[in-house]
């Protein structure tokens, strides 16, 4: 079985960072969300990987290299333009040959790994495997309705009035018979070749497809809060690791790890907390659920549930909360003006201020 991992796409719903960076590389725990998907397919036996990218190519290619870092062989696919799921099945086709695989979207979190869901697929008689989760609002998703039995009724992506809550989970497994289908349809309405028409084309063409309810953890991870959330859930599961310098007038409670070079220093963290190598804390409060990446300096500053990605600064601020921080920012008290904020901000931006 080889394994086609998606990590091409604008993300949209995260500019501005995507403006100039993978959504694939933001980190969860201070580790890119796509090495968590690498991981869970070499973990599964998975030695061939193929990696779909766009625009943002050469960025994912400078993290992941020829991927045996992961104990993986890789290679690159590129692709003109986001034109669909099924579309990178499609240009796939030469690296796929006649292999079984699994389709991994790289922005996709799911917890448990999908040894278990390999396993199942190779002893089942199955044309493609789907996964399924319930969700609150589905409209964001390729949605499946099930019969009474549980069969796979219809699938239809991001529909307006979704016939159910049941949200496909951005991991599939396919057979060879997959690209029969994606030769076969026709772009939607968006204008993209949509994995689930393929999918769709398979049923109606009397292929067995096998869907399985998950009961574990997953976020796809197109949105600041489900990053949040991801942050959240990593690090519930850390051990305390202090390979830094912290000073006798530090209080540390809770779970922290503490990366090699960081020095903390009178300041206050409660874990659990990850913080990256060769970076300052002075003077600051570190609440839980908060990862900082490598090289960043915060002093005299309030942060909790919040990601700070690498060579940032937050000086002399209190009480950062619910945030996602880029690379190379600084966040800074403004000039004590009356009644005027001063403001340099990207396209696609989000800003709240205290009126």
């Amino acid at each position: 079985m080889k394994a086609l991992v998606l990590a091409g796409g604008r993300g949209t719903r995260l500019r501005p960072l995507t403006n100039t960076s993978a959504k694939q590389l933001f980190p969860v725990a201070n580790k890119p969300v796509l090495f968590y998907g690498l991981e869970a397919i070499r973990d599964a036996g998975i030695v061939e990987v193929g990696i779909v990218v766009g625009s943002t190519g050469a960025e994912v290619r400078a993290a992941v290299g020829d991927g045996s870092r992961f104990g993986l062989r890789v290679t690159y696919l590129p692709q003109e333009a986001p034109l669909g799921l099924a579309h990178c099945v499609l240009i796939a086709r030469e690296f796929l040959a006649d292999d079984d695989f699994v389709m991994y979207l790289g922005d996709n979190f799911l917890v448990g790994g999908i040894q278990e869901l390999v396993a199942a697929f190779d002893a089942g008689s199955y044309s493609a495997q789907i996964l399924l989760t319930p969700v609150d609002d589905p409209r964001s998703y390729g949605v499946a309705e099930l019969g009474r039995s549980g069969q796979i009724v219809g699938l239809e992506e991001k529909p307006d009035d979704p016939a159910s809550d049941l949200a496909i989970v951005g991991v599939y497994m396919f057979t060879p018979a997959v690209h029969e289908a994606v030769r076969a349809i026709v772009p939607s309405a968006r204008g993209e070749l949509e994995i689930t028409d393929a999918v769709q084309w398979l049923i109606n063409h009397g292929h067995h497809v096998h869907s399985h309810l998950i009961t574990g953890y997953w976020k796809d991870t197109g949105r600041v809060q489900d990053m949040l959330e991801c942050n959240r859930i990593v690090l519930e599961s850390i051990e305390t690791r202090l390979a830094g310098t912290v000073d006798d007038r530090t209080e540390i409670v809770g779970r922290v790890v503490l990366e090699a070079g960081a020095v903390v220093e009178n300041s206050v963290i409660r874990g659990p907390v990850v913080i990256g190598p060769d970076t300052k804390i002075i003077g600051s409060y570190l609440g839980p659920f908060t990862s900082i990446g490598a090289g960043c300096t915060l002093e005299d500053a309030e942060i909790e549930y919040s990601i700070v990605m690498n060579s940032s600064a937050v000086r002399g601020v209190a009480r950062i909360e619910a945030s996602l921080i880029g690379k190379g920012v600084e966040v800074m008290p403004a000039r004590r003006a009356p009644n005027t904020h001063q403001l340099v901000i990207g396209d696609h931006s989000t800003v709240r201020l205290r009126g």
